[in-house]
């Protein structure tokens, strides 16, 4: 990566590539949560109908994650992360051009798989920036540092939707969630833009130079089961909870000025998040980071369920934004801990791959326990409760022999 015809230091260059962060995952997967609100009034869509749109997203996010390896092995990780990125960009903006469910669910399905492209090659990009030498006279950035600046920044775009959103929302002539879809993507286009004109993968010269790539191995993943399990249960449960909570909080007749606070709050944890798990990340090879952090995930989704009171709300979007995607990060730094690098595509697709299983099951059961019993609190329960499933199949993870 190089910028101004120099290379950054790394912490300079996983900022920037945290812009692909917020348009993959912060506009990509997040914003649909503050505009269901007014999407299922709109459309008058039941629970089951909000949570089924999320479902084709994660569906297509696993498709995404699927094609990555090839695509990667085809073309450089910077090339395929500045395409990809700029797609679900066009993707998000087009949301704002349709009023159907079927063209809505076609769109969803497109914007998770390019968003998971976008994904996995940054994160490749990042691990490989997390291993550079620093430039002369400047001290070395923790890999956990690294890894979580490039996820932290779907904080960013959390934090534009909480603003884009209710300053756009109900606009004339328009569907009221149809110009913030249109904002949304302008915004993710300009980003993607910015990540196009900085990013040149470190991998791309050995890529471009017509030297064969090593002989790839089998991935290991019988030792990596305890860890996908636990991926995939934090896949199912998060989901539910990021994108129902800015409905229940509405159902529970809190203002919206206050529900949009508690959006962007999430989105300032998640970005703060970088610095408070690094050395955790930097520092475990096992699940143990994966553990803790899934835990957490399960107090902070219940607690909106057993309190409305505002500071219990916003104590729980807090410990939610602070923790979410340093789970993320961890399982690029459990890659890269026990894996050789010629693995790391592999091995991230193959994480990818069963948090976006998760995720087609998280919004749909979700909503039809919320349908089956009169409200989001049991389902959101359930999301808990699959949190902490993934929490205990976490401490099973253990360090496997080879380093990477």
């Amino acid at each position: 990566m190089k910028v101004g015809g120099r290379r950054p230091s790394p912490l300079l260059a996983a900022a920037a590539l945290a812009l692909a962060s917020a348009v993959s995952l912060g506009f990509g997967r997040f914003a649909y949560g503050l505009l269901l609100p007014s999407m299922r009034a709109d459309l008058a869509w039941s629970y089951f109908t909000a949570g089924a749109m999320n479902t084709v997203n994660a569906a297509g996010y696993c498709a995404g994650a699927l094609a990555a390896p090839a695509a990667l092995r085809r073309w450089p990780a910077g090339r395929v992360l500045a395409i990809s990125t700029a797609a679900t960009a066009l993707t998000l903006a087009a949301h704002g051009l349709v009023a159907t469910d079927a063209a809505l669910y076609l769109l969803r399905a497109l914007a998770g798989a390019v968003s998971a492209l976008s994904l996995v090659s940054g994160a490749i990009v990042a691990a490989r920036v997390a291993g550079l030498a620093p430039p002369p006279g400047s001290r070395g950035v923790p890999v956990g540092l690294v890894l979580g600046l490039y996820y932290g920044g779907t904080g960013l775009g959390i934090v534009v939707t909480a603003v884009v959103v209710p300053v756009s929302l109900g606009s004339d002539g328009l569907h009221p969630w149809q110009l913030p879809w249109i904002g949304i993507g302008a915004i993710a286009l300009l980003a993607s833009a910015a990540v196009a004109r900085v990013v040149r993968d470190p991998g791309d010269a050995r890529a471009s130079s017509g030297t064969p790539a090593p002989r790839r191995e089998p991935l290991p993943l019988r030792a990596f089961l305890p860890s996908l399990v636990a991926y995939g249960m934090f896949g199912l449960g998060y989901i539910g909870y990021m994108t129902f909570v800015v409905t229940l909080l509405r159902e529970q007749q809190l203002r919206p000025v206050v529900v949009d606070a508690f959006f962007a709050m999430l989105g300032f944890a998640v970005v703060a998040s970088s610095w408070i798990w690094a050395r955790m990340l930097q520092r475990f090879r096992g699940g143990e980071s994966m553990a803790v952090l899934n835990g957490l995930l399960a107090v902070a989704t219940v607690i909106p369920v057993t309190s409305t009171a505002p500071l219990a709300v916003f104590a729980s979007g807090l410990l939610f934004g602070a923790v979410f995607l340093s789970l993320v990060a961890s399982t690029t730094a459990l890659v890269r801990h026990n894996l050789p690098p010629p693995q790391w595509a592999a091995g991230i697709a193959a994480f990818t791959v069963v948090f976006a299983a998760g995720q087609i099951v998280g919004p749909v059961l979700v909503g039809l326990v919320a349908d089956r019993f009169g409200g989001l609190g049991p389902g959101l329960a359930v999301s808990a409760f699959a949190l902490v499933v993934g929490a205990l199949a976490a401490t099973r993870q253990r360090p496997l022999a080879r380093a990477g």
